[in-house]
Formats: C-alpha cells, structure tokens, sequence
C-alpha cells in the first residue's frame, strides 16, 4: 500500500491529490473512473450552501477524457434550485488543464423522516459474509483501484464472461484522514458493474464507458456495496451495462453504463 491511505490527499478545500490508489487497470498514468466519481459526489452533496434536507436521487457523469493522477480542481454550480428539489453541476480539471475531464449533474430531493409510507424490499441477496473471496483481473501494477477495494462475488467473476454480482468495500477512505460517507461506498463501486458482467474478452474487444447514472431510492448504509450487473451489446458497436445496488438492508436504486465496444 502506499504511503498516503487514501484515494486522494486534500490540499484544500476545492483541490486534492490522487493517490496511486485510484490508479485503473488499462492505464498507469490514468484513474479508475469510481474514485472520482465518488469524490464529485461528495462534491455536490458538502459544497457551501448546501440544504442539510436534500439528497441525491439521480447523479449522471460524462466521463470527457481519461481522468489523470495527479492534482485535480472541483467547482461546482447550482442550475436550477427550488422548494423540493435543485440540480446541482460539478466539474473536475485536472492541475494545469483549462478544460475539465469528468462532469457531474445531480438531481437533489427534499426528505423529511416518514413524511410517508415506506415501500422496499428486504435483502434479497446472499450478504458479504456468504460470498467468496474474489481477485481483480490480473492487473500489470502492484497499487490501484483493485488493491484498494476488497471484492467478493455470489455470481460471476472479474475473469468470466457473463451477469455478475459482486460485494465491493473500500479498503481506505476516500480522502486521507476524512471519514468515509455511505454515498461514497455506492459511487465509487458503480462505475464497476461494467468490468463486473463483461460479456466479452479483453484481449480482442475494447468495451468502455463513456457515461454512468446512478439512480438511488434509499440512502445507503454499512460498509459494502453490491453491484448486481448486466450487460447487453449490439452487434454495431453499442453496449448497455444495466445493473442494481445494494447494501446489506436490500436493493438501494440501479445505475447504468453506456458502452463503445469496438475489435482491438
């Protein structure tokens, strides 16, 4: 592990350092896309001014341009602000750069305890306990994304082809010596459910993502996330990752993933 136990390293308060750990699997230089998304999502949700009884309900990302490690700026604006609920954008540039490389835009709704009725389901998977162990993929550096969160599979695996469904908890916070949050345990596993239910082989496909939305009915609790992942390819080239998210309470809301799949 590396010396910073974080995913980032706060240098104030609208800049960070990522950390090694962000580091994705295809390239060294570049970020999983979970770390900064949680980041923009703890971005929407603690920027000055925001209202203590909103939360986020939808947060939608365009992932412009590979995310790099290294320093990072967020700023974010409020588009549309009212009684019950406010959009609210976040961007994040890279140190240097004049153009940002991921956006963020959130729907936040207004709660109140039991102003109505709830109507969910219980658990309806086998909890992180009853799952197995699982390893990444074989990645070819020691420190990253897939060092810093554990995995445990009760369908599937990173190394077959087909639906999974995975249990992801973060192994360090996501910013050093900051409290982790429950949104990030969701954010940071759910641009995961791509790699989670891949239906074709790396070596000769290219299957990436260019988006993810995130839509959450429940605010989630406890330590891990389950991502319960799907994906569906078009012969011209289209992919559809569709997946539902967990915690150990039950299903919490669902994301998805628009994919460019292409011959290597």
């Amino acid at each position: 592990m590396g010396a910073v136990e974080g995913f980032f390293e706060r240098v104030d308060t609208g800049r960070l350092t990522a950390t090694e750990y962000t580091r994705g699997p295809w390239d060294p230089g570049s970020q999983h896309a979970g770390p900064p998304a949680a980041l923009l999502g703890r971005a929407v949700e603690e920027r000055p001014g925001a209202r203590a009884d909103m939360r986020i309900a939808r947060i939608t990302y365009e992932i412009l341009r590979p995310v790099p490690i290294g320093g990072l700026e967020i700023t974010t604006s409020v588009l549309r602000a009212g009684r019950g609920t406010e959009v609210v954008e976040a961007a994040l540039t890279p140190e240097g750069a004049d153009a940002p490389v991921m956006l963020a835009r959130a729907l936040r709704i207004r709660v109140a305890e039991e102003a109505v009725p709830a109507v969910v389901p219980g658990p309806q998977l086998p909890t992180p306990g009853e799952a197995v162990v699982t390893p990444f993929f074989p990645v070819p550096w020691d420190t990253g994304y897939h060092t810093a969160m554990e995995a445990r599979f009760t369908e599937g695996a990173f190394v077959e082809l087909g639906p999974g469904t995975c249990w992801m908890r973060m192994r360090v916070p996501l910013v050093a010596g900051e409290e982790i949050r429950p949104l990030d345990r969701v954010l940071i596993a759910a641009d995961s459910g791509n790699g989670i239910s891949s239906v074709m082989d790396f070596g000769r496909f290219v299957f990436v993502n260019g988006d993810l939305t995130v839509h959450l009915h429940r605010h989630p609790v406890g330590e891990w996330a389950c991502v319960e992942s799907r994906t569906s390819v078009d012969a011209a080239g289209i992919g559809l990752v569709d997946a539902r998210l967990h915690d150990e309470k039950g299903p919490i809301g669902r994301s998805a993933q628009s994919l460019f799949v292409a011959p290597r």
